[in-house]
Formats: structure tokens, C-alpha cells, sequence
């Protein structure tokens, strides 16, 4: 019974590895392969290890680390906030702040960091000192529900930024960072947003009137 559990630990183990550090995810992300009370125990070896951390209630992730600082870095708070996701079967859209700061728009760490999605209002503080606290806004689909990730990325940036604030170098910023393959996609996904949002995106994907 021993060696069968050691053997569904290190079968998670390499599947945490092979997502690489940053990686933050749930049980659910193992129950197509194993028990659910194995998933369990072999989570919380790796967690008392120190392989693996708690982020939050049912969340895990494997720790990025800095070389430089030999330390171990926060949670990618984006990561954790996919994982929820998957858990729940929730459509999620980072708004505000957090689409800034993933799309290079802000260096400024959010302190909290607000997805729109489809499900219930809910709260997440993570970490030991609980200090970022992750929150999903229930949403109207229509706000949460673009087909790509990054159409809904660039349009909660932009209304964050507002109409005034975008300029020239907001454009071509937003252009470095999405890949222009997406850009044909972007533009079929983003064809019913508002006047001026809709202008933006097409100068971001080069296909201003």
C-alpha cells in the first residue's frame, strides 16, 4: 500500500514538474488519473516537503524562486486564479488592474487583483500574510466570455486605461506584446465591444479604418 501511494506521488510530482515553476492548480487537475483521496494525501506530502505551497484553501502551486535573491517569490497570482477556474468551470477575465499589469501596462503590483467571471462573487487572501487578495466579480457574460483570453485582456486594459490615457505609445506597447498570429482572432472576438474600444484594438492589431 505504501510503495502504491509513493508511486501516485512521485506520478503527481512529475506532472507538477513537468508545468514548470509558477504552476498553481488544484486537485481537480489530477482526478482524471487517480483517487481522490490519494490526489489528497500525496498533496499534502509535497506541501509538508516543501516542494510544493499552499496558496490558499485547495491551492497549490510549485514555487518560482529567485537566483539572484535565493529566495522563494510570491504566487503568480494569474496562475492561481486559472486554477479556481478550472476547479469551478468558470469563465474568468482579469479586469482592471491585473489586465495592466499582465499585459506590461503597469509595474505596480496589484494588492488586489479582480477577475470578471461567471460564477459566484467570491474572495481569495493569499499567501501566509494573506496581503493580495484575489477577487471574481460576477460578470455578465458578455464581459467575460470572449473565445480568446488575450481579446479580453486587451479590452479590460483598455478600459481601465480609459479613452484619454491611450496613446501612441500604448499602442505600440500593446503590440509588442501580442502575438500577431492572434491578431486575426482578436479582431473576429472583439467586433461587438464599444466605438472607441473597438478603434484601439484595431490599431493594436494593425487594422485601423
Amino acid at each position: 500500500m505504501l510503495l502504491l501511494v509513493q508511486a501516485i506521488e512521485q506520478k503527481i510530482l512529475s506532472r507538477i514538474y513537468g508545468r514548470g515553476r509558477g504552476w498553481a492548480f488544484t486537485k481537480t487537475d489530477f482526478v482524471a488519473g487517480f483517487g481522490e483521496a490519494n490526489i489528497h494525501q500525496a498533496l499534502s506530502s509535497l506541501a509538508r516537503a516543501g516542494t510544493i505551497r499552499r496558496v490558499c484553501h485547495g491551492v497549490y502551486d510549485y514555487p518560482r524562486r529567485s537566483e539572484l535573491l535565493g529566495e522563494t517569490l510570491s504566487p503568480d497570482v494569474d496562475q492561481v486564479a486559472q486554477a479556481l477556474a478550472r476547479k469551478f468551470n468558470w469563465r474568468i477575465q482579469p479586469s482592471g488592474d491585473a489586465a495592466l499589469n499582465l499585459l506590461g501596462l503597469s509595474t505596480q503590483v496589484p494588492g488586489r487583483w479582480v477577475y470578471l467571471s461567471d460564477g459566484p462573487s467570491r474572495e481569495y487572501a493569499l499567501g501566509d500574510d494573506g496581503r493580495q487578495v484575489l477577487a471574481f466579480r460576477k460578470s455578465a457574460l458578455k464581459d467575460a466570455g470572449f473565445k480568446l483570453r488575450e481579446s479580453g485582456l486587451l479590452v479590460q486594459a483598455l478600459k481601465a486605461l480609459g479613452k484619454e490615457r491611450v496613446d501612441a505609445a500604448t499602442v505600440a506597447a500593446l503590440r509588442r506584446r501580442i502575438d500577431a498570429k492572434l491578431h486575426p482572432r482578436i479582431l473576429a472576438d472583439t467586433r461587438h465591444v464599444a466605438g472607441w474600444l473597438l478603434q484601439i484594438v484595431k490599431q493594436v492589431c494593425g487594422a485601423a479604418d
